[in-house]
């Protein structure tokens, strides 16, 4: 199993690499970690780590490299975080560009930052026998500003971003006991049911992923996501930052079973 994870893993990366492979990476690799990137001059970097470590739940960081330095080896020993998304956002002034790979605006001072995603808990749940309707859609969901502000530290502020992720009422306490069980990862769900609490109006204009309907015996579930990190980048005015293309993350040699506590 664990070499059968590591092989795939590698391999996802290397599609990527060689401009094979651009997709979402939903559902893809079941039992590795995937992660968000968020990638930023030095200048900004420790403020940027601290606003993380101040937003936990919606941004828990689990590697964080050297000015300069490409590689992640605690994520895995040939990552190149140049190469190895299947999609980048590059922010110049603002302005945003999509693009395969970013050896060619790679700087010397720049401190690439790995945060945690919800993605990590599906095999969990999957094993517990929790349907996740996402997947069988091949999409990751609705991701969404909400109107609670995040802890600033330095420049970095903003609204908190939750995913959504629907659960058959039946599922819902599964759902919350496997997800608690990862707290460097989310962790279990910060709200159930009206997305008016959270200042959202509803799933069918997300600000970013894709629009999924509820069943009728369905109930939505929040985490604190990820995509917190991006508003803040954005709200502090960087001049130059890169992130992952939403969906399109870094799949690492990391297993999810090495992020789950016993409660």
């Amino acid at each position: 199993m664990v070499a059968s994870v590591l092989t795939a893993a590698a391999e996802l990366r290397q599609a990527a690499r060689d401009g094979h492979f651009g997709g979402l990476t939903t559902g893809l690799v079941p039992g590795a970690v995937q992660v968000n990137l968020a990638i930023l001059p030095s200048r900004y970097a420790d403020d940027f780590i601290g606003y993380c470590g101040a937003n936990q739940s919606a941004c828990p960081v689990l590697a964080v490299a050297m000015p300069g330095d490409p590689t992640l080896p605690g994520l895995g020993r040939d990552i190149d975080v140049r190469t190895d998304c299947p999609g980048y956002w590059v922010y110049r002034e603002g302005i945003r560009s999509q693009v395969r790979d970013i050896r060619d605006c790679w700087r010397d001072d720049l401190v690439s930052v790995a945060i945690g995603c919800w993605f990590s808990m599906e095999t969990a749940l999957l094993r517990a026998g929790v349907r996740l309707r996402h997947l069988e859609l091949g999409i990751q969901g609705p991701l969404m500003r909400t109107n609670i502000a995040t802890k600033s530290v330095g420049p970095f502020a903003g609204p908190l971003v939750v995913s959504m992720r629907p659960f058959a009422v039946s599922d819902v306490e599964t759902v919350k006991r496997v997800t608690s069980r990862f707290p460097r990862v989310h962790g279990g769900p910060l709200h159930e049911g009206d997305p008016a609490v959270l200042g959202i109006g509803g799933f069918a204009e997300p600000d970013f992923g894709e629009p999924i309907d509820l069943l009728s015996d369905e109930v939505p579930l929040y985490w604190g996501c990820g995509l917190t990190a991006l508003c803040a980048l954005q709200q502090a005015k960087i001049p130059f930052f890169i992130t992952h293309a939403a969906g399109a993350m870094l799949v690492t040699d990391m297993r999810d079973d090495e992020l789950e506590e016993a409660i």
